[in-house]
């Protein structure tokens, strides 16, 4: 079987200041290792003790290992440096082996962001491959992660950053998606640029209402643009068997991005959605 980990936004819990209803990390972890998991990504900053070893010893409890976390950062500003944010973040990471960064705009939120200039590329490809450099000495890989809202949303911008650095993609098959990029085509065309995968599965409606600007990223997720894994129109099983094919034996990471008016009913809500995004995985992923 593919190796699976959870995420803390698929039970609404998220960086974005006013999301949504922000579950509690006891529960959220508690319900990861009931749906069947055994690993995940840590989440925003807050959720999870900022003491490494607290941390190690809080998913340990709920039987969990860390595989990683999204760091956002600002790579296309020429003056600022990222790094020193970069670090602070990877000293939380303890054993947990990705960094996986997005191209922040500098605002709250991924409703909006601004155009990038020539500058500001050369700045964010130089950043992305300095990063890496010093992450690898840390023993942490780093994958630059295609997120709407961020300065790295669309196809030519994902194909920039391919052909301008060195560093690999996380393949989120949503936001990929979303952004104009079709996540099956790229998993066959760069399956070795790939070190880590989010699945997601998406309402292709809702996304290109999205990209024509008649319909915001929140407002879209809060209107269930992300589906539960096999009910959506990504080939969540074609992207598998593409990147199995080609060697990738990294992480899937279940992600559906959810936003949360108020806790759900015990069993309800985001565990009966991950859970049945994990039935279908079951049938549709051989081993």
């Amino acid at each position: 079987m593919i190796r699976l980990a959870g995420a803390p936004i698929s039970w609404g819990v998220c960086e974005v200041p006013g999301w949504g209803h922000q579950m509690a990390a006891g529960r959220v972890l508690a319900e990861m290792r009931r749906a069947g998991l055994t690993a995940t990504e840590f989440g925003p900053g807050g959720f999870l003790p900022a003491d490494p070893a607290e941390r190690a010893a809080l998913l340990a409890a709920h039987g969990l290992e860390a595989v990683g976390g999204f760091v956002p950062a600002v790579l296309h500003d020429p003056g600022h440096d990222p790094l020193p944010g970069v670090r602070h973040a990877l000293a939380g990471f303890g054993t947990a082996g990705t960094l996986v960064l997005a191209a922040a705009t500098g605002t709250d939120g991924y409703d909006t962001r601004p155009e990038l200039t020539e500058k500001g590329w050369a700045a964010l490809l130089g950043n992305l491959d300095r990063i890496a450099a010093y992450a690898a000495g840390a023993g942490v890989t780093t994958v630059l992660h295609p997120h709407v809202g961020t300065m790295v949303e669309g196809r030519a911008e994902v194909d920039r950053v391919l052909d301008g650095s060195g560093v690999p993609l996380c393949l989120d098959t949503g936001h990929l998606l979303v952004g104009g990029t079709d996540p099956a085509d790229l998993a066959r065309r760069v399956p070795d640029r790939v070190a880590h995968v989010h699945l997601k599965d998406v309402d292709a409606v809702l996304a290109a209402r999205v990209r024509a600007g008649d319909l915001t990223y929140t407002d879209a997720v809060r209107g269930g643009m992300y589906r539960p894994l096999g009910r959506g129109d990504v080939d969540i099983a074609g992207i598998v068997a593409s990147l199995t094919a080609a060697g990738y034996d990294g992480w899937y990471v279940m992600e559906q991005d959810t936003v949360l008016d108020t806790g759900p009913a015990e069993g309800a809500g985001p565990l009966a959605d991950v859970t049945a995004g994990l039935d279908y995985l079951r049938a549709a992923v051989p081993g």
